[in-house]
């Protein structure tokens, strides 16, 4: 590796390392905000043929953007996974961390958002939309999970952390990385998440990486661009669609 993308060395040994190849899927949330921005992103993992699904908010999405949307997953769907992020992606809780689907709420409240969200999606983006949901915050409950399954989702995706709610029809598809993951507050630097990269690879298991692309400068893409250079040219790693992965 160069100066540039020393960051990346510990990542690039694991996988020289690794006696499997290993799945990779990037996850970009809050579609529907900052367009700009996540067209620049887009072209990034364009360039370098790399898949990426994106979390569009139904309350934030327009018809204008949403053809614009169908129009790019059409043109390499294999490159351009699309499915629900929430509703409004507004917070319900009155104390502690941020949360759309929490506790506060009920079972009836869950559903009448998660389903007319669904509706707006497929109304808007037909087959493009995959069966898959992320809550904002990447927090949700127990119902929320029931609600999923009854309205026929068949994946979830939130931080690994999250403890699993073993239901056997909702696979859970965890994301490992936080691009702008803070420790007391403070940014990770990236010697650290190349780090946790690495640490990810060793455990053999679908390797998740969130991003939000309305936080990414020019400059944060080009870093991104040098791991997506890594990911698509090693023979150790594979980068993957999350509907693939649901199988």
């Amino acid at each position: 590796m160069s100066g540039m993308t020393i960051w990346l060395d510990p990542l690039s040994r694991a996988l020289d390392e690794s006696d499997v190849r290993v799945e990779f899927f990037f996850r970009d949330d809050d579609i529907g905000w900052a367009n700009d921005e996540f067209r620049a992103l887009l072209a990034c993992f364009r360039r370098n043929s790399v898949p990426i699904d994106i979390a569009a908010i139904p309350g934030a999405l327009t018809a204008e953007f949403a053809d614009e949307i169908c129009a790019l997953h059409d043109e390499a769907p294999e490159l351009l996974g699309i499915h629900q992020h929430g509703f409004w992606h507004a917070n319900h809780e009155v104390g502690g961390r941020k949360c759309e689907f929490g506790t506060s709420r009920t079972y009836q409240e869950q559903y009448r958002d998660i389903q007319l969200g669904k509706m707006k999606l497929e109304s808007m983006l037909g087959h493009a939309l995959d069966p898959i949901f992320t809550p904002p915050w990447n927090r949700c409950t127990e119902i929320t999970g029931e609600c999923l399954t009854e309205l026929g989702f068949r994946a979830l995706s939130r931080d690994i952390t999250a403890p699993s709610l073993a239901l056997p029809e909702l696979k859970e598809l965890p994301i490992s990385i936080d691009w702008f993951a803070k420790k007391h507050g403070t940014r990770l630097t990236l010697e650290r998440l190349g780090t946790l990269m690495a640490d990810a690879v060793k455990r053999r298991r679908p390797v998740g990486i969130m991003l939000h692309h309305e936080l990414m400068s020019a400059n944060e893409r080009e870093l991104l661009g040098d791991l997506l250079v890594l990911l698509s040219t090693h023979r150790q790693a594979h980068c993957k669609l999350m509907a693939e992965m649901v199988g």
